[in-house]
């Protein structure tokens, strides 16, 4: 059995988006079925960080980090709790929303140290809002800042990591996250996605630039994939790819909207199709980097196939067989 560490605070629950699909539910709904499979015993209870500006610096810059905080200003400043704007089309704020995102980034940072202090084997961060749609200068797609991209510098300032993977299994392509490390031969970022959703990138042709060219790897496919496909993908794509990588950790953007049961999407994936894919990657990452596993909540909007589905990640992370 491996020690999993489990990041969720309550102040997840103070980003206020209303019925927007990205809500405060999600969380919930998978707090509930944790504890309903008797998980909270065997995993390893972890509080976030709150993320510094400097932090989140690494990725966002500092006039876009200073809006997001005006902006939350001026929602606090209208005298409702319930107070919301709009910063795109997607991305719904409140007043709590920038000290929640700064909790989010700083969860993704707990959990690198927590793998890194060897407290734990591997950690699933429960974290909202989302992060990989983030841009360096806007917000988009229910992300306010890139949470697993701020996890990755971390790991590389701090731990002084040479090689970081990323497997992001999102429905939609973390186009945010790619484009951070683009030119960085020392993150190989991977997308499985749903092709022509939104945002439009992940073509097969974007693979990197300069230093980083060939360390991007975008695999589109075409809707109505389910557990067979993506298991084929990934033992004959993302594999080989991470085998031959050979990275000090292996970052999960685990989206869980390809259910088969998810309103945005039109994926196949079962709950158990997910037990799956985790499990080809904790084979890896024991075989590549010690098992350590950094994985951060994205995407998964149909509440009880989420909730589900990250019971079986959680079981697999521990090392249950399914």
């Amino acid at each position: 059995m491996r020690k999993t560490g489990f990041i969720y605070s309550p102040v997840y629950l103070k980003h206020n988006t209303g019925n927007h699909p990205e809500n405060l539910n999600r969380l919930i709904a998978i707090l509930r079925c944790v504890e309903k499979e008797k998980l909270k015993e065997t995993l390893i209870n972890i509080s976030p960080l709150r993320a510094t500006v400097e932090q989140i610096s690494w990725i966002h810059t500092k006039e876009y980090i200073n809006s997001i905080e005006q902006a939350c200003k001026t929602c606090s400043e209208q005298g409702s709790p319930h107070y919301r704007m709009n910063l795109d089309a997607d991305t719904v704020i409140s007043g709590d929303s920038y000290n929640v995102a700064l909790f989010a980034a700083g969860g993704v940072i707990a959990g690198v140290d927590a793998v890194f202090k060897a407290k734990v084997d591997n950690v699933f961060c429960a974290v909202r809002p989302p992060g990989h749609h983030a841009e360096m200068d806007r917000a988009m797609g229910f992300c306010i800042f890139n949470n697993i991209a701020i996890g990755a510098a971390y790991a590389q300032k701090i731990y002084k990591i040479n090689k970081i993977f990323i497997v992001d299994w999102d429905l939609h392509h973390g186009n945010g996250t790619q484009h951070t490390f683009y030119n960085d031969p020392a993150v190989f970022y991977t997308s499985i996605h749903q092709q022509n959703l939104f945002p439009g990138t992940g073509m097969t042709d974007e693979i990197g630039e300069g230093e980083g060219r060939g360390f991007t790897m975008n695999l589109p496919l075409p809707a109505g994939q389910g557990d067979k496909e993506y298991i084929s993908i990934f033992k004959e794509r993302i594999c080989p790819q991470i085998i031959r990588y050979r990275p000090d950790l292996i970052m999960l953007s685990a989206g869980f909207d390809t259910h088969r049961n998810d309103p945005l999407g039109s994926m196949k994936v079962t709950s158990e199709g997910f037990g799956k894919l985790t499990d080809i990657i904790c084979s890896l990452a024991d075989k590549t980097c010690q098992g350590r596993i950094v994985s951060v909540l994205e995407g998964g909007y149909d509440l009880e196939g989420l909730a589900e589905s990250v019971v079986f990640h959680l079981k697999c992370l521990i090392g249950e067989k399914l």
